[in-house]
């Protein structure tokens, strides 16, 4: 995969709270997400805007999400992260 989505989706704030909240809490829905975006942050995008946002992780490998039931749950990966430090290794 080329490093292109990763940095596109690392570049936003908002994108870099999402994964900050699944950090905290693995396997959210989209509602949840919102949720403690507001609460937790005063991020008051809309549920559309979250859903793109999470769209974007995906396409970067960094979000990853199944159904359950009705509901569709997010779950981060941090296996893309691998690619900054293989580009840029430490001496």
């Amino acid at each position: 995969m080329e490093d292109g989505p990763l940095f596109r989706a690392l570049a936003d704030e908002t994108r870099r709270v999402i994964l900050d909240e699944l950090t905290e809490r693995d396997g959210q829905s989209l509602f949840e997400l919102c949720s403690r975006l507001i609460m937790r942050h005063g991020i008051t995008s809309t549920r559309q805007a979250v859903s793109q946002h999470l769209a974007v992780l995906e396409e970067a490998g960094l979000v990853t999400s199944h159904k359950d039931g009705r509901t569709k749950l997010h779950h981060l990966d941090t296996t893309p992260l691998r690619t900054i430090t293989e580009r840029w290794p430490l001496p």
